[in-house]
């Protein structure tokens, strides 16, 4: 396995845990969920979608990349007057509506109907605002984002596979030496698990479990699949809607909520510095798989350590890990002329960050994309 692999798998993990687990710890304190709830929590998640990127990518032989549901999380945030116990019965309740969604043959043929320009379009929408972000943070914390950036492109001059890497590294050194930095307590708990008996409430599972099913599928796995489409890969979607449905049934009594596709993350580990070899980048998703295990197994050290990180810092290296794909994606999505009108609606929708009715702009976008398509299709026609 190539070296590019595991730096490309570690800074995809290290990205996604440190950019989203404010978001799933507020959802633990939303429920109501204890430090040792909570721990369960992350600990089982972030096994559970090691061991399933694991499985679909060696089965599929295409880079799975799994995350858990940041949207769910924020939605499961904003929630009032649930305990751990309901909470653990609506993850269970949408954990299995995956599961049944994955035995629809129908949603495969729809996903592989998706145009490559209009996913293409939609990965670079959802791209944008991450990459963006780097200016943004440079005029508001340049002390902390400017020595990322200086490194990320100077060591691209001479190895473009370490950049990131090298960047987080300096990342992670400026925000130990920040004023008032302090290393957080550290005990290690080989074994975090604690199990939680669901309690199925009927307004619960309509109010939470309901909304969290709608909004994973339709804004984390919809743009996941499509992130695999847009790289050149038939998506495995029913396995991989079987497999995260299936595997987030067995953790909700351990409190955690679902996992899905990824598509932020994935696109770190899908690019050509990552192998050039497309028949044999399928293994990035191994080497991701085992980083989330060791992740998981080691939480209650490092979930302290990358929680102190300033948010800075985290924005910084997802963005430049991100513009290599960023790129990637708008060179498919404008390659076929015919295609452009719909791939930048798609784009623009996408890159507004639009939501309505608690699903994110990365649907909205796919769902304009597509419409314009179809009328530019009958335009034709005609």
């Amino acid at each position: 396995m190539r070296a590019s692999m595991f730096s490309a798998a570690l800074v995809a993990a290290i990205v996604g845990y440190g950019a989203s687990i404010a978001i799933v710890l507020a959802a633990a304190a939303a429920v109501g969920a204890t430090p040792a709830q909570t721990a369960s929590w992350v600990a089982a998640v972030s096994i559970a979608k090691g061991l399933g990127s694991v499985v679909l990518s060696s089965w599929a032989r295409v880079p799975v990349v799994l995350a858990w549901s940041t949207p769910g999380a924020a939605l499961i945030a904003a929630s009032s007057g649930i305990d751990i116990h309901q909470a653990a019965g609506a993850f269970l309740f949408a954990a299995v509506l995956i599961a049944l969604t994955g035995a629809i043959p129908a949603l495969n043929r729809a996903i592989s109907a998706i145009p490559t320009a209009v996913a293409a379009a939609m990965l670079g929408g959802v791209l944008l605002p991450f990459v963006m972000a780097v200016a943004k943070g440079g005029a508001s914390a340049p002390a902390l984002v400017l020595p990322l950036v200086g490194v990320f492109f100077a060591v691209r001059l001479f190895s473009p596979i370490y950049a990131t890497v090298a960047a987080l590294a300096v990342g992670l050194g400026l925000a130990a030496v920040q004023p008032g930095a302090a290393l957080p307590a550290l005990i290690f708990d080989p074994f975090p698990f604690v199990f939680i008996t669901p309690v199925f409430d009927l307004p619960v599972l309509i109010g939470l479990g309901l909304p969290l099913y709608l909004v994973t599928m339709a804004s984390q796995n919809l743009p996941g699949f499509a992130v695999l489409k847009a790289h050149g890969y038939d998506a495995p979607v029913r396995p991989a809607l079987l497999v995260t449905g299936i595997g987030s049934a067995l953790i909700a009594p351990l409190g955690a909520h679902t996992f899905n596709m990824a598509a932020i993350t994935a696109a770190i580990c899908m690019g050509d510095d990552v192998d050039p070899d497309r028949t044999t980048r399928w293994r990035v998703g191994l080497a991701y798989g085992f980083v989330w295990i060791a992740l998981g197994l080691g939480g209650t050290l490092i979930l302290p350590l990358i929680s102190a990180m300033p948010p800075e810092i985290v924005a910084t290296v997802a963005g430049l890990a991100l513009l290599a794909p960023l790129i990637g994606a708008l060179a498919q999505a404008f390659d076929a002329p015919l295609d452009r009108l719909p791939a930048a609606v798609t784009f623009a929708t996408t890159a507004s960050g639009v939501a309505a009715f608690g699903i994110g702009s990365a649907f909205w976008g796919l769902l304009a994309g597509l419409a314009v398509l179809g009328a530019e299709r009958l335009r034709r026609r005609g």
